[in-house]
């Protein structure tokens, strides 16, 4: 694996001027304009016969503008400057670029470099929209140094408000931000920013790579959130979805040039049977420059501070992980079924951000246990620096459906929490956002079900369910945290509780936002029990960054006794004494410890 990564590192500097050069192609590929007002255009389509340009600029002759083809499928075009010296293409000014397919056909497509999308209510599709104003936003904070230990709120901008429609960055930025410090995380994990047509996708069906979602505000709205959540010392990742693309060719890229094997593969090997989206090809040449750039993009023109590669899983194996197990076996991940070609490329993706930006965060969504993912590429590792622990969240719910409580196994869930790779770094969890997608429960809805529809008032009784509720719902959390890894992922309003499930507006519920918002309001109600569990929440991170048991060799676990229902450990000076008995409460309670003292 090491030896087919640094040949394509080597072919990268010694074919294309270097990794930096490489990756800088974001800025010349696409609609770019010069300091002298002219615009330079670039685009990769194999399979046209002729390119145009054509939109608002020249009243959307779609000749007038013909591309000149260049080799390797390029094709180039410089637009001069006017008379006057102004843009020949103004901002906010719509285009397409169109193309001539093998068959004659006349194709009006989005560039896949293209910075900024729109859609007209009145419309199904996209709209390209050039995107360069005459004053950009400038970043006024430089990111936080890198952290020691992660403490992620997963969220995602659109559901951020109590209110039913779609929320904006600047709602992020004023009425989120200040609740994620407070609670004491220091990192924001974003999804859905890379532009997506269908809004229920979550943000997973990418149509336009480049091009943050306007549906929540402009580029420049979303730099300042960005700008705002480093002022006050939190690193922004963004949940980056290179695994597959939409299978949109009108506003997405496939078949941008006509053929289906533009930037994927071609035939069967190119679809994924269960996302019904398109597979990238990662052996080619400019599939590498697409994907490298559009990270380094994100970086740079956005100030993300690292990324979560999501669909690991599916990069890795040519069957996808679809109908397969992971017992943990090396044949398992070793052998022609492993995908030779999109590792490597997550490795040159992890080496090259790691060149340009050693600051930078990388995290991997990989369910089937991948060896050396997060060591370095120069050991021959994946080079990411931290890994999900995905069993986690599935332990936890297969404990409270099937078992009763004097049933709970105190070895197992000791065992879960710490069955990790040596020397890799796992983010534990104890719920993510799969947990509260509709179809699903999260742990406060499994755990009380319909009775938080009636007794989460301090004014009701407190009722045998909530009460357990409440307290395996603080326990269940400290434990993962404490004990399940090396860094730490809530999703937003799961912290306190969040009542029912999260469905976007879609045909199925008469495309209603009543599930796709998060109810802050109700930690703020001092009549209802929410605030209890968000007030933990809060002490839990905040006792964290006190002693930085994350960053922390692994704890030590004293005891897993079954008939108690005790487990305690020691980890960072501290040590943890978790009671999952029932109805049994001990006194004088003797465990071991380290080093005497008092605690």
């Amino acid at each position: 694996r090491y030896s087919l990564f640094y040949n394509r590192l080597k072919n990268i500097e010694e074919n294309e001027g270097g990794l930096d050069k490489f990756s800088k192609s974001y800025k010349t590929f696409g609609v770019n304009q010069f300091v002298d007002g002219g615009i330079y255009c670039k685009e990769w389509a194999p399979g046209a016969e002729a390119v145009f340009l054509a939109g608002d600029f020249n009243g959307w002759n779609p000749f007038s503008h013909p591309y000149k083809k260049m080799e390797y499928g390029k094709w180039e075009l410089f637009i001069p400057p006017g008379q006057d010296g102004c843009p020949p293409v103004p901002h906010g000014s719509k285009l397409k670029v169109v193309i001539r397919a093998q068959n004659g056909e006349l194709l009006y497509r989005i560039s896949p470099w293209a910075r900024y999308v729109v859609r007209d209510e009145d419309k199904v599709n996209y709209d390209w929209v050039h995107w360069n104003p005459p004053q950009s936003y400038i970043h006024k904070h430089p990111s936080p140094k890198r952290l020691k230990s992660l403490r992620i709120y997963e969220s995602h901008v659109g559901i951020a408000s109590p209110e039913g429609k779609v929320a904006s960055y600047k709602n992020f930025t004023y009425n989120v931000l200040p609740r994620i410090k407070d609670l004491g995380y220091n990192c924001v994990q974003l999804m859905a920013i890379m532009e997506h047509a269908y809004y229920a996708s979550f943000g997973y069906q990418v149509t336009s790579f480049f091009a943050a979602s306007s549906r929540y505000g402009t580029p420049d709205d979303l730099k300042e959130m960005i700008d705002v959540a480093h002022s006050m010392g939190i690193t922004v990742l963004l949940d980056v979805v290179h695994s597959h693309a939409s299978k949109n060719s009108e506003d997405g890229l496939n078949k941008f040039d006509g053929t289906d094997s533009c930037f994927f593969h071609s035939g069967h090997k190119g679809n994924h049977q269960l996302w019904d989206s398109r597979l990238f090809d990662y052996a080619n040449w400019e599939v590498l420059r697409f994907l490298l750039s559009n990270l380094r993009m994100w970086i740079e023109d956005y100030q993300f501070d690292g990324f979560r590669f999501d669909g690991v899983t599916s990069m890795l194996y040519h069957h996808h992980g679809i109908g397969t197990g992971f017992s943990g076996d090396y044949n398992e991940y070793f052998g022609l079924h492993v995908d030779e070609d999109a590792l490597c490329y997550l490795m040159m993706a992890n080496h090259m951000i790691k060149f340009l930006h050693p600051e930078c965060i990388t995290i991997a969504e990989d369910v089937s246990g991948m060896p050396a993912l997060c060591r370095p590429v120069a050991e021959g590792g994946g080079g990411f620096d931290y890994r999900l622990a995905m069993a986690i969240p599935d332990k936890w719910i297969q404990i409270i459906k099937e078992l009763k409580d004097e049933d709970w196994n105190m070895g197992n869930i000791v065992h879960t929490l710490t069955n990790r790779r040596y020397e890799e770094k796992y983010i534990a969890y104890a719920e993510s956002h799969d947990q509260a997608l509709v179809g699903d429960k999260t742990l406060a809805f499994r755990l009380m079900d319909a009775e938080m529809y009636t007794n989460m008032s301090v004014l009701s009784p407190l009722t045998p369910v909530i009460d357990r509720g409440i307290q395996l719902h603080k326990m269940i959390r400290l434990i993962t945290h404490a004990l399940g890894g090396e860094s730490y992922l809530n999703f937003m309003g799961n912290e306190f509780g969040h009542p029912e499930w999260l469905d976007f507006p879609r045909r199925g519920n008469n495309e209603s936002y009543h599930y796709a918002r998060r109810q802050f309001n109700l930690t703020e109600d001092h009549l209802l029990r929410y605030r209890f569990l968000n007030a933990f929440d809060r002490d839990m991170n905040k006792l964290e960054e006190q002693f930085g048991w994350l960053a922390s060799p692994p704890g030590f676990v004293s005891e897993k006794h079954e008939s108690n229902k005790v487990i305690a450990f020691e980890r960072a000076g501290l040590i943890f004494i978790f009671n999952f008995h029932p109805y049994q409460s001990y006194v004088d309670y003797r465990v071991g410890i380290e080093t005497p003292g008092k605690y």
